[in-house]
């Protein structure tokens, strides 16, 4: 049998960026940045504050970074603009549910809140238990349960998602 020569990767150390370099690339990608926060924001104020968010923190990452930056740079942006659609989304987080029961209606959506989480299935039911009841971090429930943090924090969203969806559903058959 013959041997085969090993396998050699050849890898070239590249300079770090320079100032210039990243304003050169910061300003033919500013475009096509501004064109995604767009889309995703509807909102060209908002877009430029995305995109100089962006900017920045790829300048805080400058050193590291190889060049086009576009790609990483898009999902960077795509990323805030998601991050600033969620913040604009009012919502009462299960745990200050409890906080509102001082009066009659807190009463009632408190347990109308309980009687949908007790329609989720077991697993989700629980999870959603311990991090909103008992304020436990994703890493201890997942050890808990025996699966991966990710899977704990899909099926807790999985979880907020149908119970946003049942209460919503009961609420507009009310009206």
């Amino acid at each position: 049998m013959s041997q085969k020569a090993p396998f050699c990767v050849l890898t070239v150390n590249q300079p770090r960026m320079t100032r210039e370099d990243f304003k050169q690339e910061a300003q033919r990608i500013r475009p096509l940045l501004i064109r995604t926060a767009r889309r995703y924001l509807e909102n060209a104020d908002e877009a430029e504050d995305t995109v100089q968010d962006v900017l920045l923190r790829l300048w805080q990452m400058a050193g590291e970074l190889k060049m086009p930056l576009d790609r990483l740079a898009v999902v960077l942006t795509r990323n805030f603009s998601v991050d600033k659609l969620r913040r604009r989304r009012p919502h009462v987080p299960i745990e200050r549910m409890a906080d509102m029961s001082a009066d009659d209606a807190g009463n009632e959506r408190l347990e109308h809140l309980m009687k949908v989480l007790g329609t989720l299935p077991e697993m989700q039911q629980a999870i959603v238990r311990m991090r909103h009841m008992e304020g436990m971090e994703m890493a201890e429930i997942a050890e808990l349960i025996g699966t991966s943090e990710v899977a704990v924090r899909k099926s807790l969203s999985r979880a907020r998602q149908s119970i946003l969806k049942k209460m919503n559903n009961e609420k507009s058959r009310r009206n």
